[in-house]
């Protein structure tokens, strides 16, 4: 694994997502069909508007007593966090480090691009490990 390689080798370009008027349960429901841990919120533009992880609904939902029908757009996350596509992966590293974050938010430009995430990171882990040992 090459930690001087663009974020964009090992991010993952499938966003799933969900809309801000979506129900908590229903973004939760997402996230089990997928087995993920995080969702992007989309605007009727499709511009990403929010970011909606587990942690959140720990936090911002069962903690303080909310409903699960409470709108996504009450608890998401709106100041993004987000590197560029062409950002090396330790940087990209070094930032989630210091915001103790799970997921970061890839953009090219001004348009979010693709995710990466430390399941990512293990991925990518994995596949060089059996690469060497194929190798030997």
């Amino acid at each position: 694994m090459d930690e001087n390689a663009p974020i964009k080798v090992y991010m993952t370009k499938k966003l799933i997502g969900v809309r801000p008027n979506d129900t908590v349960q229903e973004a939760c429901k997402v996230m089990v069909e997928f087995d993920i841990g995080s969702l992007v919120v989309i605007d009727e533009k499709d511009n990403v508007v929010g970011f909606f992880t587990k942690s959140d609904v720990i936090r911002r939902v069962i903690v303080p007593g909310l409903p699960y029908t409470t709108p996504v757009k009450e608890i998401m996350t709106k100041e993004l966090i987000t590197v560029d596509t062409n950002t090396p992966l330790k940087e990209v590293l070094k930032i989630m480090a210091a915001k103790r974050i799970k997921h970061m938010l890839v953009r090219e430009g001004e348009k979010v691009v693709g995710i990466f995430t430390l399941s990512d990171l293990l991925e990518a882990s994995r596949r060089k490990l059996e690469t060497s040992i194929a190798a030997e």
